[in-house]
């Protein structure tokens, strides 16, 4: 079986075959759940800063906190299974990225 690494944000990869669950942690019991992982040392902080809005839990019982929603994860997961580059939807972070280097890419157009 091959390791599907899928982008949820900020230059960050997860292996989706360890993935058992892709919760929000809108739920104080869940908030507690991210709490105790801090505490305990199992908790993987992949915000860079931002707001958590998903919980990966990994088969291993580590648990991963995310900026990217539940939904926009399964989204490129599904769209990574179907042959979809999984960047087809860009986050905040590389939608600016992407369109300074199309910016860039008009003017060296220009110059040729």
């Amino acid at each position: 079986m091959a390791t599907e690494l899928i982008h949820i944000g900020f230059g960050h990869l997860v292996a989706m075959n360890r993935v058992v669950a892709i919760v929000a942690p809108a739920s104080a019991p869940l908030k507690r759940v991210m709490k105790e992982a801090r505490d305990q040392g199992t908790l993987i902080d992949a915000t860079s800063g931002r707001r958590t809005k998903s919980l990966l839990y990994l088969d291993n019982g580590m648990v991963l906190a995310a900026a990217l929603g539940p939904e926009t994860i399964a989204g490129r997961l599904s769209g990574w299974r179907q042959g979809r580059a999984p960047m087809d939807e860009p986050d905040d972070e590389s939608a600016g990225l992407i369109e300074s280097a199309a910016s860039s890419g008009r003017r060296e157009a220009e110059y040729a």
